[in-house]
């Protein structure tokens, strides 16, 4: 017999983040924005997430410039008047629906194809210009790259609190620009903005901080982070507890407010010796509310996707078990909400029998 979900509907207050229940629609790009600014199609889509009972939003990754963050076709970002005011509407259907929701800012750095870009002429920015560790492909970022990079995240910040949305969550994980200053292998300066813990999380905590600084003591600031990278499913960023305290450490003490963090599969231990998941050791270590994601109710492995697999509902038994110990506060739900926007309600009801496969073509249309 399942166990009862009535943890996962339980309100969730964190300062000025007040939410009707601990699930969350993770980031999942769409490429559904023409000309980089969400349309109605965008609307209506987080609009029915929100109508049925999802208690937080976060958007797919949005840009925070039209030149070096953006290489994927599509996008939105948060720059142009039409992106705001796509994004105005987006918040107020939301709002209207009882729901809650934030942007996730979204810089592709060195994962952004220059040759696939409005502006190939441009080279992409990493933190030591690599996107595969020992392969340089550009020149590291300059000070005044930096600067204009933490410059741009913050101003996407406060657009994103001007366009009416609860949160904002800066992407700092799967081996886009700011994950490639934290990870030791992607970051190999020698300045400032690289070496040890203290200076690899530097780059986060400056847009963290600014960001603090202009939106004040109250506007919730989410970071999502992940040991895994694109170039290594089994990468360690931080190799042990002591080594996720120093990097999680300074992210507190810059203005994060909640960690989200990232992994393939949430029921997966993060170090020896211990079954906490990322999220559970985030948490144990700052006190800060902790998000966990990673493959929540469905049996299949994504990858396998795309050579035609479907994937069947799985039990959320284990999910609950970890949530009712406190092990993390929230967590963010992807592929399910993906495929099927009555999720979170069928869930509440006790409508397990209602939930939908999924399938690769859920990845193409917009629900």
């Amino acid at each position: 017999m399942s166990r009862p979900a009535d943890i996962l509907f339980k309100p969730f207050s964190h300062g000025a983040l007040k939410l009707k229940n601990r699930i969350v629609m993770a980031p999942m790009t769409r490429s559904f924005s023409p000309g980089h600014a969400p349309g109605e199609n965008v609307v209506a889509y987080y609009r029915r997430r929100a109508e049925n009972d999802v208690g937080l939003i976060l958007s797919e990754g949005v840009s925070p410039n039209t030149t070096t963050a953006t290489g994927t076709p599509d996008v939105p970002n948060i720059v142009t008047p039409e992106a705001k005011a796509g994004w105005k509407r987006v918040a107020a259907a939301v709002k209207a629906a009882g729901g809650r929701m934030g942007l996730q800012i979204w810089h592709e750095g060195p994962y952004r194809n220059p040759q696939k870009t409005e502006h190939p002429d441009i080279p992409s920015w990493s933190a030591s210009g690599v996107k595969v560790p020992g392969k340089p492909l550009w020149q590291p970022m300059s000070e005044a790259e930096i600067e204009t990079a933490i410059s741009e995240f913050v101003a996407a910040a406060a657009a994103t609190r001007d366009a009416g949305f609860d949160c904002v969550e800066f992407h700092g994980a799967h081996s886009y620009i700011i994950d490639s200053f934290f990870w030791d292998q992607t970051n190999t300066r020698s300045d400032t903005w690289g070496g040890d813990w203290t200076g690899r999380t530097r780059f986060a905590c400056e847009i963290v901080r600014r960001t603090r600084k202009l939106l004040g003591p109250d506007f919730p600031i989410l970071i999502r982070l992940s040991q895994w990278k694109q170039q290594d499913f089994a990468a360690k960023a931080a190799a042990t507890p002591q080594e996720l305290e120093k990097w999680l450490t300074p992210l507190v003490e810059a203005g994060v407010d909640i960690f989200h963090l990232s992994q393939r599969r949430f029921w997966e231990p993060e170090f020896p010796g211990s079954d906490l998941n990322f999220a559970g050791w985030a948490r144990k270590i700052t006190g800060k509310p902790a998000i966990s994601v990673g493959s929540v109710g469905l049996s299949g492995e994504f990858t396998k996707l795309y050579s035609g697999e479907v994937s069947k509902p799985a039990s959320l038994d284990a999910l609950i078990e970890r949530m009712e110990r406190g092990e993390f506060d929230l967590i963010a739900v992807g592929r399910e909400l993906l495929n099927d926007p009555e999720w979170a309600l069928k869930v509440k009801e006790g409508r397990m029998s209602d939930l939908k496969d999924f399938s690769k073509e859920a990845l193409t249309t917009l629900y």
